[in-house]
C-alpha cells in the first residue's frame, strides 16, 4: 500500500485487535521536563485502520495519517515492522 508523501507517520506498539480491521497502537515518546530537565517517557494511544486484520497483539507496527474513517479513527497501519513471532523463529 502506498501513501501519499507528506503525511506524518509513527512507530507504535499493537495493544488491543479485538475490533474489527481497527488496532489499538500505543506509541511511546522521549521529552524533557521543561523545569526539572529529566527525561519523561510519555504515550498515546491511536487508533489505526487494519484492513486484512492482520496485526496482532505486541506487533511493532508504522502508523500513517489518513483521513477521518470513524470517530476516533484517523490512522492506517502502513506496515508491520516486527512481530513477537520472529523474535522466536531466530
Amino acid at each position: 500500500m502506498t501513501m501519499k508523501s507528506g503525511r506524518k507517520s509513527m512507530v507504535g506498539t499493537v495493544t488491543s485487535n479485538k475490533m474489527d480491521k481497527t488496532v489499538v497502537v500505543v506509541v511511546e515518546r522521549l521529552g524533557r521536563h521543561p523545569v526539572y530537565k529529566k527525561v519523561i517517557k510519555s504515550q498515546k494511544k491511536f487508533k489505526a485502520h487494519d484492513a486484512e486484520n492482520t496485526c496482532r497483539v505486541g506487533d511493532v507496527v508504522r502508523i500513517v495519517e489518513s483521513r477521518p474513517l470513524s470517530k476516533d479513527k484517523r490512522w492506517v497501519v502502513e506496515e508491520i515492522l516486527r512481530s513477537p513471532a520472529q523474535r522466536f523463529e531466530q
